[in-house]
């Protein structure tokens, strides 16, 4: 039973985290991203092993000049080695020589893990954690003992696994933080061993889920009903393998779900923004089904939800999505009826199901869709269509033409060349670029040309790009779907292009994107 009054976040995203695939930040990266962290309440920030390079190194010598409001910076390290002394082990030394005001120290509770691995001793393995720890308590260090493989450490052998839960306590540790190494271990069980433990006996526990079994948010939940009071995990869930514990969905569960208060409480309404931060940061797509934080968690695509979301959407939501800084989106696809349609258009104004404009609109969606367009993953498209049909659309130029031209010579990448003609109120302007492919080179000869008169072209980037055959029987005469993804580092949009010849279909995409940053974020804020 839960006998504390907060819960404590650790956030590993910037150790643990970067050890998904895919996963890679710069130095500049880290300490952003631990800026952010601290802006929204983590407890402990987990910077990385400063053993490991130069650039984990340099992170908690430049991290020591940053004010952290909220976090306190944590080094990683492993307790010192067998036949070793913790005074003069590189492990302890690093630690301290990060200066951070607490530590992570991992040891070994996994009885298999002592003889196959470190091979020692289970007494020699208990001496290293005990004076691991006592050293660095002594050094007036803050102690989380990670106890790596503890629940297939307890089902082996439970009696040792609590002789190192005893050895950490004896010997300082601030937190027992129980760690599911290998991911395997199941909500039942988890709930089971946790009960089992004398915790009054022992240092406050803390667990650390992996996601091997997809089940690593709902074991950091029953433990916090067994009495962990100090839950490890990262944003988006990332981590080796299959993942760590999701930080963006164990927060929100705690706090709204079961009235469990922790620091990142405060600002929860910041969470989808801190999620997508972290994600452009890492220069990774965001997870659009994430629960909370995914731009689809509060998404609805069929005509009868949506007819239900505009008279009672609590029935169809299971919080309000501004709770968390999201948002609600009804999605334009076949399946929507005109009341989707009504409330695309709401923006604009007061429109009913038997208007002009509705009608027109719902029959242009079904004639688009037929020839292969898709809007619910492109809804910034279907919005250029209702401001057209609206007279409410500004096109950022006029094309008056475009070449481009492929070729290769011996050892060297394909390359593109592209030449851009465009009018600007009348006025002409030429741009031109060199790219390894047509959207790239499409993409900066547009900004070359028109840098001067639409610097806002300097705030967006593409961040996906996505090709789909609709009919592959027609061969090398098949229709091509592209969606294209963009960013101004604050908002995303997508948008759709459709045509036989994938670059005129990259090209509609492209040119959306850009119209549809000018018309709702350029033009509305000069209005």
């Amino acid at each position: 039973m839960k006998n504390f009054d907060k819960v404590t976040i650790f956030d590993t995203t910037l150790r643990d985290g970067t050890q998904g695939t895919g996963i890679n930040l710069t130095l500049k990266d880290k300490l952003d991203i631990a800026a952010k962290l601290d802006e929204a309440g983590v407890d402990y920030i987990e910077g990385g092993f400063p053993l490991s390079s130069e650039k984990e190194a340099s992170f908690f010598r430049l991290a020591q000049k940053e004010n952290y409001k909220h976090s306190k910076i944590t080094a990683f390290g492993s307790t010192r080695k067998s036949g070793n002394k913790a005074e003069s082990d590189p492990y302890i030394t690093a630690m301290l020589q990060a200066e951070t005001p607490a530590v992570v120290v991992v040891g070994k509770s996994w009885k298999e893990h002592v003889e196959k691995v470190i091979n020692t001793t289970f007494e020699e393995n208990l001496e290293m954690i005990y004076d691991s720890i006592h050293l660095l308590k002594k050094e007036g260090r803050e102690v989380i003992f990670d106890l790596e493989h503890f629940f297939d450490g307890y089902k082996g052998d439970s009696e040792y696994a609590l002789k190192v839960l005893q050895t950490g306590t004896e010997a300082g540790a601030h937190s027992l933080v129980l760690c599911d190494t290998n991911g395997g271990t199941l909500p039942m069980e988890v709930l089971e061993i946790i009960n089992s433990l004398p915790q009054k006996d022992l240092a406050p526990i803390g667990v650390h889920f992996h996601n091997d079994t997809g089940n690593a948010v709902a074991n950091s939940i029953m433990s916090v009903t067994a009495g962990a009071s100090h839950i490890q995990g990262t944003i988006n869930g990332w981590g080796e393998r299959c993942g760590n514990a999701n930080l963006c969905i164990i927060v929100p569960n705690l706090a709204l779900k079961m009235g469990i208060y922790t620091n990142m409480n405060d600002g929860l309404s910041g969470l989808t923004t801190l999620s997508r931060y972290v994600a452009e940061k890492a220069n990774v797509i965001p997870d659009k089904s994430q629960p909370y934080v995914g731009e689809t968690a509060f998404s609805h695509k069929a005509g009868q939800h949506a007819d239900v979301i505009a008279k009672a959407p609590e029935l169809m939501e299971h919080i309000d999505g501004k709770l968390v800084g999201n948002k609600r989106k009804i999605l334009i696809s076949g399946l929507a009826g005109k009341s989707t349609i009504v409330r695309k258009l709401a923006k604009y104004g007061d429109f009913d199901k038997q208007s002009e404009v509705v009608s027109s609109l719902f029959e242009s969606l079904k004639e688009k869709e037929l020839e292969g367009y898709e809007y619910e993953a492109a809804e910034a498209s279907f919005d250029l269509i209702i401001r057209k049909s609206l007279d409410r659309f500004a096109s950022i130029f006029d094309l008056s033409n475009y070449h481009l031209e492929s070729f290769k010579t011996k050892g060297a990448k394909s390359k593109t060349v592209g030449r851009i003609f465009l009018k600007v109120k009348g006025i002409d302007h030429m741009g031109a670029a060199v790219g390894e492919g047509p959207v790239e080179t499409l993409d900066e000869a547009i900004r070359d040309a028109l840098i001067q008169t639409h610097p806002f072209l300097s705030k967006m980037h593409l961040i996906d790009y996505k090709v789909r055959i609709l009919n592959p029987e027609e061969a090398a005469h098949a229709k091509t779907r592209v969606f294209i993804t963009s960013s101004d580092h604050q908002h995303s949009w997508d948008t759709v292009g459709v045509s036989e010849n994938i670059v005129e279909a990259s090209w509609e995409a492209l040119i959306d994107s850009m119209n549809y940053y000018y018309n709702n974020f350029v033009l509305e804020e000069d209005n």
